[in-house]
């Protein structure tokens, strides 16, 4: 039985779309929850004829992801979930992977954002590389921005 899941989330509304079958499952199975964010680090860009370098930096954007993960993990233990946050820097897969071992996750629970065709050709998937080289079970759930919007807009019509 699981007993220690990872869930990777990016900022996005579609990533936190796993967040409430996390709830719904984790306290049966008296499962702890690890969240994770993961900074890549962004090359600096030059603007030409700016003279400038703009790179926004690493420390305020993990401390962006700190601000994050800390009220959905509050959330989470206010539902009576065993969930904790960490922020790693690097890919975003390889870190993914990375961090599910070293938590000796025994599943990841991760929303994928439905990308298809060409934006999955040009943007890869983060989700399919996590799924492809896990060594433990992987959750994906589909979901994209206009599902979560309708689902967003339908609980604050109840």
């Amino acid at each position: 039985m699981y007993k220690r899941a990872l869930v990777p989330l990016d900022g996005s509304p579609v990533a936190e779309a796993i967040v409430p079958f996390i709830v719904q499952i984790a306290g049966p199975l008296d499962m702890t929850v690890r969240l994770l964010a993961v900074v890549e680090p962004i090359q600096p860009t030059m603007v030409e004829n700016a003279g400038s370098v703009m790179a926004q930096d690493l420390a305020t954007r993990t401390r962006y992801a700190e601000d994050y993960l800390a009220p959905i993990a509050a959330e989470l233990r206010g539902r009576g979930v065993d969930a904790d946050w960490e922020v790693r820097h690097g890919r975003p897969a390889t870190t993914i992977l990375a961090a599910a071992k070293s938590f000796r996750a025994d599943l990841i629970a991760m929303s994928t954002h439905g990308r298809g065709g060409l934006g999955r050709l040009l943007f890869g998937s983060v989700a399919e590389q996590v799924l492809r080289h896990a060594d433990v079970p992987v959750f994906l759930m589909r979901h994209t921005e206009a599902q979560v919007a309708a689902r967003a807009a339908e609980t604050m019509t109840r």
